[in-house]
C-alpha cells in the first residue's frame, strides 16, 4: 500500500506518467498499474485520464493530503529506528528565502560538526514556495519571515531580527554618510530583488510610501547578481545587515544603516506540525534554538 501511495505522490508532483515513473525508477506500466490498484482499493478515481495525464480528481486531492502524511509518518518511523541504532543521520532539505541564504551556514555547519552522518540540500525559494513545500512535505525545514499570516498551520521558531542597510561604493551618493533615510535611498538608482519576493514587498512599502515613485535599474532573484552590479560602482542595493556581514563586503563597498523609519522583521525556522517530529528535524530544531543568531 505504501508504495502505491508513493506512486500517487510522484505522479501528482510530476503531472506526467513518464516522468513520475522515471523519478521512482519503475516502468510506466508498473506506475499505471499501481495507481489503478490504489483506486480499486479506495473505491475512488484519483486521476483524470485521457491519452495523457489530465489532472487529479477532487477525491484525489483529499487522498493526496493523507498520502503525504502517511508516507512521511512511515519514513519517520524508519528514521526513529535508525537513530536509536546509529545516532542522528540522514538528508535534510532546507528551503531559505534569498535574504537569509548567507546566514544558514551558521546553523548547518555546527550541526554537521555534531552529526557528521547528516547531509544537506539548501534551496532558495520565495516565502510562498517555501510554505507550500512545507505543507506538502517536499521540504523538511524553512527559514523565512515570521510576520506572515500564511504560517498559521506551521510550527515556527524565531532566529533573529532582519534590519536593512544601503550597500553602495565610495564616491556614490550618500557613501560618506553614517546613516541614510529610506526616502533618500529611494532617490537613487537601485538594484533590488524581484517583485515576487517578500523582501521586495517590504522594501516597496518603505521606499515608496504614499505612492512616491522610486527607480530600480535592475531586478533579480539573486543577491549575488545584485552585489555584482553594485561592485561596478554604478549602482546601490538594499540588503539585510547579516547578509552583508557574512558576505564580507569590503572596500570600495560600504554598508550604511537605513533609518527613518528604523524597522526590523523577524526571521525564523518553520516546519510542518508533527508529533513526534522526525529525529533529524527535531535535532536541528532544538539546536537552532540554542544557536544564538539573535546575538
Amino acid at each position: 500500500m505504501i508504495d502505491k501511495l508513493e506512486y500517487f505522490i510522484a505522479l501528482a508532483g510530476e503531472r506526467h506518467f513518464g516522468r513520475a515513473a522515471e523519478r521512482l525508477g519503475v516502468t510506466q506500466p508498473t506506475l499505471s498499474a499501481g495507481i489503478r490498484q490504489l483506486e480499486a482499493r479506495l473505491g475512488v478515481t484519483l486521476v483524470n485520464r485521457g491519452s495523457r495525464f489530465q489532472g487529479i480528481t477532487a477525491e484525489g486531492e483529499r487522498v493526496l493530503t493523507w498520502a503525504r502524511r502517511i508516507v512521511e509518518d512511515v519514513k519517520t518511523m524508519h528514521d526513529e529506528i535508525r537513530a536509536v541504532r546509529f545516532g542522528i543521520t540522514g538528508h535534510l532539505r532546507i528551503a531559505v528565502i534569498p535574504t537569509a541564504l548567507a546566514v544558514v551556514s551558521r546553523l548547518t555547519t555546527p550541526f554537521f560538526e555534531r552529526h557528521p552522518g547528516v547531509t544537506f540540500e539548501i534551496v532558495s525559494q520565495t516565502s510562498s514556495e517555501l510554505i507550500t513545500g512545507i505543507e506538502d512535505f517536499e521540504i523538511d525545514l524553512g527559514i523565512t519571515y515570521l510576520d506572515d499570516d500564511r504560517l498559521g498551520r506551521i510550527d515556527r521558531q524565531p532566529l533573529y531580527e532582519e534590519r536593512y542597510c544601503l550597500v553602495t561604493t565610495h564616491g556614490n551618493a550618500f557613501s560618506d554618510r553614517e546613516s541614510v533615510d529610506w526616502a533618500e535611498a529611494a532617490s537613487i538608482p537601485l538594484c533590488l530583488l524581484s517583485h515576487t519576493m517578500k523582501n521586495r514587498q517590504i522594501l516597496n512599502e518603505l521606499l515608496g510610501p504614499a505612492g512616491v515613485p522610486f527607480e530600480t535599474v535592475l531586478e533579480s532573484n539573486s543577491m549575488i547578481a545584485l552585489i555584482a552590479h553594485v561592485r561596478t560602482g554604478r549602482f546601490a542595493t538594499i540588503m539585510p545587515f547579516r547578509s552583508a556581514e557574512v558576505l564580507g563586503l569590503s572596500d570600495p563597498m560600504r554598508t550604511i544603516p537605513l533609518v527613518n523609519p528604523d524597522v526590523s522583521y523577524r526571521i525564523g525556522l518553520v516546519a510542518a506540525k508533527r508529533d513526534p517530529r522526525p529525529p533529524l528535524i527535531a535535532a536541528f530544531w532544538s539546536e537552532a534554538a540554542a544557536a544564538g543568531l539573535d546575538q
